[in-house]
C-alpha cells in the first residue's frame, strides 16, 4: 500500500477506546518479517513489534489506534475517510491515525537499519491508560526489551507542519477541595457558615494563579479552577459545604508540596480537606540528544522549516516512556481539529509525515 491508502484503511476502522478495529491485527500481518509479541489486558489490546536489522541501537515509534467517540455534528461519516479539496476527513484523522500510518508505512519500507526498530501501539491512550503504554513498558522492562529512543506521533505542529515538535510535557495535578461550612436558613445567615461566601474572597488569589514563572522549556504552572457546587438548588438553605476540583498543568519548579502550601496559605481560616491526584509528571528531553538533532534535522530537510521544541499542550503516552529512561519525543500533523466534529488533514501532511520518519530511520 502507499502511504495514503494504509491511512484511510485505519481511519475506515471504528476503534473506539478501547476497541482496536482489529487494526493491531492487521498491522502486525502488515509488517512482515517482524516479531510480533501481544499484550493484551482486560479490554485493551496492545502490540510490541520489532525487527532486529543488526547490532545498534533501538528506536520506536509509539502510538495509538484507538479514537474517541464520533459524537454528533459530522457533515460526512465519521468512520469512511473522504476525501476533497485537499483534505482527508474522519475520526482520527489527526489523532493519531495519521502518525500511525507513516511510521507504520516507513517502517515497512525500510530494508537495512543500523540497529532495531519497533512499534509500540495502544487501543487505551483516550481512556484511562491503565492497561495500555504502561504494561507494555513493564513487559519491555522484564525482557529486557526497552527502546534507547522513541518517536510519539501525536499532533504537534501548530500553524505549518513541521514548525513544533514537542521535547517534554508538563505533568498534571488534580485537585479536590472540600470547604465544610454550616448549613441553615437563608433568612438567618448569622447562624450558619456559608462556605460560599467564605471562598468569594479567596478567589481572587488564587484562580489562574501562576504558581512559579516557568523556565526557557516550560511555561508557568498555573492553578485552573475546573468545577465549583455547593447547596441544594434551593433559594432558602445556607449551603453546609462547598466542593472545588481544580487543575495545575505543572512544571518541574511545582509539585504537590507547593501546592499544598498554597492551598493550606490561602484557606488558613477555612474548615477544609485537600485531596491531590497527579496523573503525570513532568519531563523534558535534552535538545542535544540524538533523536531530537536527528528528527530536526529530517523537518527541516523534508520541509525547509527548522522546528521549535515545545512543552505545551496536554498529556501523552510519552508520560509513561521517559521514566524509563527512553531519550522520547513526539512529531505529527497539525493540531487544530482533534476530538472535534469533521477532524481532517492534509493529504500533503501524511505524505511529508512518512517522508520524515523515512528520513529519520536512513539517517539514525
Amino acid at each position: 500500500m502507499e502511504v495514503i491508502e494504509l491511512f484511510k484503511h485505519f481511519i475506515n476502522s471504528k476503534s473506539e477506546t478501547p476497541d482496536d478495529g482489529g487494526l493491531l491485527d492487521f498491522i502486525e500481518n502488515y509488517l512482515e518479517g517482524f516479531t510480533a509479541i501481544r499484550i493484551d489486558r482486560e479490554e485493551v489490546k496492545n502490540l510490541f513489534i520489532y525487527k532486529k536489522f543488526s547490532e545498534g541501537e533501538h528506536l520506536c515509534f509509539a502510538g495509538h489506534v484507538d479514537v474517541v467517540p464520533a459524537g454528533e455534528g459530522w457533515n460526512s461519516d465519521p468512520y469512511s475517510a473522504l476525501e476533497k479539496d485537499g483534505y482527508i476527513y474522519g475520526r482520527g484523522t489527526q489523532d493519531m491515525k495519521s502518525g500511525l500510518a507513516a511510521f507504520v508505512q516507513a517502517v515497512k519500507d525500510t530494508q537495512t537499519f543500523n540497529g532495531t526498530l519497533s512499534l509500540l501501539l495502544t487501543s487505551d491512550e483516550e481512556g484511562p491508560a491503565k492497561n495500555g503504554t504502561v504494561k507494555v513498558l513493564e513487559y519491555l522492562k522484564e525482557y529486557h526489551l526497552m527502546p534507547d529512543s522513541c518517536v510519539v506521533a501525536e499532533p504537534t505542529c501548530e500553524d505549518d507542519f513541521g514548525d513544533a515538535i514537542k521535547v517534554g510535557r508538563r505533568g498534571s495535578i488534580n485537585g479536590y477541595l472540600t470547604i465544610k461550612g454550616k448549613q441553615g436558613h437563608a433568612a438567618y445567615p448569622e447562624k450558619a457558615i456559608n462556605p460560599v461566601h467564605q471562598i468569594a474572597s479567596i478567589l481572587p488569589n488564587i484562580a489562574g494563579f501562576n504558581l512559579d514563572n516557568g523556565d526557557e522549556v516550560f511555561s508557568p504552572s498555573k492553578f485552573v479552577i475546573t468545577d465549583i457546587r455547593a447547596g441544594m438548588q434551593v433559594t432558602n438553605v445556607s449551603p453546609g459545604k462547598l466542593e472545588m476540583m481544580f487543575n495545575v498543568r505543572n512544571s518541574t519548579k511545582s509539585n504537590q508540596e507547593s501546592i499544598t502550601a498554597f492551598i493550606n496559605k490561602h484557606f488558613a481560616e477555612v474548615d477544609f480537606e485537600l485531596r491531590l491526584d497527579q496523573s503525570a509528571y513532568p519531563f523534558v528531553t535534552d535538545s542535544n540528544t540524538k533523536v531530537v538533532r536527528k528528527i530536526d534535522a529530517a523537518i527541516e530537510k523534508v520541509t525547509g522549516i527548522k522546528p521549535k521544541h515545545s512543552t505545551a499542550g496536554g498529556t501523552s503516552d510519552a508520560r509513561f516512556i521517559a521514566p524509563c529512561g527512553v531519550e522520547v519525543i513526539e512529531f505529527g500533523v497539525r493540531n487544530d481539529t482533534i476530538h472535534a466534529p469533521n477532524e481532517r488533514t492534509t493529504v500533503k501532511e501524511v505524505e511529508s509525515l512518512h517522508k520524515v520518519f523515512s528520513t529519520l530511520i536512513e539517517s539514525f
